[in-house]
């Protein structure tokens, strides 16, 4: 009796995590993510905004080389007077650079984090909305799971149409 109902059980056990095995689905996060990206042309959309910042920011440097350069080259000849208005205003022109070099690295990297944010709840969203339509209990990103038999959906391709 007891062989019976250890047999019954596991068979129950089994039945069970095969059906289990057909409400669970994964997703490649990494490529929807990259895929998305491309296709709203967010890169060109941050690069445009910070275009001209990014432009004085090079022409800031261009003119603190070429005055370093100066400073080394004929800083020996130059009247001592001469030679030290060169010198802080190198310093000044430094510090200046250095500040605004620093300001828009954190406006870019905020703004970046931003669509990337943006990106991650549309792509999200779009799980969810193909996870209840063909009614998945369980979503995982495919990058973390070690193994995956050939009955796991992959859903990929469905939620990149429903991002687009």
């Amino acid at each position: 009796m007891k062989k019976w109902l250890f047999a019954a059980g596991l068979s129950l056990a089994m039945a069970a995590s095969a059906q289990a095995a057909d409400k669970i689905a994964v997703v490649n996060m990494g490529n929807l993510f990259q895929q998305v990206a491309q296709g709203t042309g967010v890169s060109k959309t941050l690069e445009n905004e910070f275009k001209g910042r990014a432009g004085e920011l090079q022409r800031m440097e261009s003119d603190l080389q070429s005055k370093m350069q100066r400073l080394q080259r004929d800083g020996s000849t130059m009247k001592a007077s001469e030679r030290s208005k060169l010198e802080k205003d190198v310093m000044a022109q430094r510090q200046d650079f250095s500040g605004k070099a620093q300001s828009f690295e954190q406006d870019r990297s905020r703004r970046s984090n931003e669509e990337r944010g943006k990106l991650v709840t549309r792509i999200q969203t779009a799980v969810k909305k193909v996870a209840a339509d063909q009614d998945i209990d369980l979503v995982l990103d495919a990058n973390t799971v070690a193994y995956t038999s050939s009955d796991v959906k992959d859903i990929t391709a469905d939620v990149l149409k429903q991002v687009k």
